[in-house]
């Protein structure tokens, strides 16, 4: 650690112990108001009027929620994202933070990552002597597919700076524990529906008409098991359909059915491979059957991929805040992050936080979850560490080739207008999944 990241990171460690209080009320405020993507307009106020106040300049996304906001000056310029939309979940805590809005509740730490952004704010605000830009991103829409990260893309938020970094709470890793890993730490996630249709008929009489029931059975079970002999299995794709649903009448052979899944891999490649793949499996099955098919993907969202030096940068960080043994391996999940969309720009490193803090776990997309409020103050410390080392070695890339430059050029990531309405929203396991045990 050098004698500025040490120094500053001494600041923020006291900083959180005398705003620890503030960080917990915080934390309870955003739980107790939570609100659905791209309409947090009463929690992007809120941050807006906490900003200004400590004498910062937010500005909004052009989403009209979310806000972006530079402590420092100059380059380099580093990314820390939060992601501030909850879920349409009904919050089951006997707690006095509880969710106000019926229906609606921080299932995911949405709360926490928008608490530990705003006070790395807050507290990198304070100092003299930054030794670049911490560029704060409050990102709307998380939770819907393809995720508002591809709208702060879109909108050249990114250009111009060296790296990103991001945190997520894991509720089955113990508080004071970080767990980090360089690679594929999420997958990609799309959405795929199919649709068959036939004439109907009786089922005295299947010959004579096209059995949807049986097209639709084929389908579950002949596409995925196609699918494992047409990719490379260390790309970790998979399909697993979620909801079937055809007919009304057990003798009656229906005219339309309907089938819905997600598709998920953990390499790039494969994934922008995934559509076309999936259209031609799907349609060579249903072939076979004589039904009609639709298919519709929807292109949702790309694996989170590591960049090692952006780990190696966190790492370092991690190792400032907590002791050794309390850094550690994250295992790889099937969950959608929308994350990934900022490496089409950045390097980027996602973290997990542990926020368990004793008993059964409360895990994420469920109305029982919470954290153990301790977990704040370590990710502020934590991604504030993070900020100054990542400034640090971005400064002194351009003398030592330490660090790739910055990718500038702006990515299409697709027309995402249309995709924000609620029929969109993903299903609720589609963010950070923890294997079994």
């Amino acid at each position: 650690m050098t004698p500025v990241v040490e120094k500053l990171g001494a600041e923020v460690d006291r900083w959180v112990a005398d705003n620890d209080a503030q960080l917990v009320a915080t934390r309870r405020h955003l739980h107790a108001h939570p609100e659905l993507a791209f309409a947090e307009f009463e929690t992007t106020s809120y941050l807006e009027h906490r900003l200004r106040e400590a004498g910062l300049t937010p500005r909004r996304l052009p989403t009209g929620t979310g806000m972006v906001c530079d402590v420092g000056s100059g380059d380099p310029i580093v990314v820390l994202r939060a992601d501030i939309d909850a879920l349409p979940l009904a919050d089951l805590k006997d707690v006095p933070y509880a969710s106000t809005r019926e229906g609606l509740c921080h299932a995911c730490g949405h709360d926490v990552h928008t608490t530990i952004a705003l006070g790395v704010a807050l507290s990198l605000g304070r100092l003299d002597g930054l030794p670049g830009t911490v560029r704060l991103v409050f990102q709307p829409a998380e939770e819907v597919i393809p995720g508002g990260a591809s709208e702060v893309v879109a909108a050249g938020v990114l250009e111009g700076t060296s790296r990103a970094f991001a945190l997520h709470c894991d509720p089955g890793v113990p508080v004071g524990t970080i767990g980090l890993r360089t690679g594929a730490i999420t997958a990609a996630c799309d959405r795929i529906d199919v649709t068959l249709t036939g004439p109907g008929g009786h089922t005295a009489r299947p010959q004579l008409t096209v059995d949807l029931v049986d097209a639709l059975g084929r389908l579950i079970t002949d596409v995925p098991a196609l699918l494992s002999r047409q990719v490379d299995p260390r790309s970790g794709m998979s399909l697993v359909w979620g909801a079937v649903s055809a007919g009304v009448a057990a003798n009656a052979i229906p005219q339309r059915g309907n089938l819905r899944g997600t598709v998920r891999m953990l390499d790039r490649e494969a994934w922008k491979k995934a559509e076309e793949l999936m259209r031609s499996l799907v349609e060579r099955v249903a072939a076979t059957t004589g039904a009609g098919c639709d298919v519709d993907y929807v292109r949702g969202l790309p694996p989170v991929v590591n960049d090692p030096r952006a780990v190696a940068l966190m790492r370092a960080a991690a190792l400032g805040t907590v002791s050794s043994d309390h850094v550690v391996l994250t295992p790889q999940s099937m969950g959608g992050e929308d994350f990934g969309w900022f490496a089409e720009v950045v390097p980027i490193a996602l973290a997990r936080l542990g926020t368990h803090g004793g008993g059964p776990p409360l895990d994420l997309h469920r109305g029982t979850f919470d954290v153990d409020e301790r977990a704040i103050g370590i990710g502020v410390r934590m991604m504030a560490r993070t900020a100054l080392h990542a400034l640090e070695a971005d400064a002194a890339a351009p003398a030592t080739g330490s660090a790739p430059p910055a990718r500038t050029r702006r990515p299409a990531p697709g027309d995402t207008s249309a995709r924000r309405a609620v029929d969109e929203r993903r299903e609720p396991d589609d963010e950070v999944q923890r294997p079994a045990g």
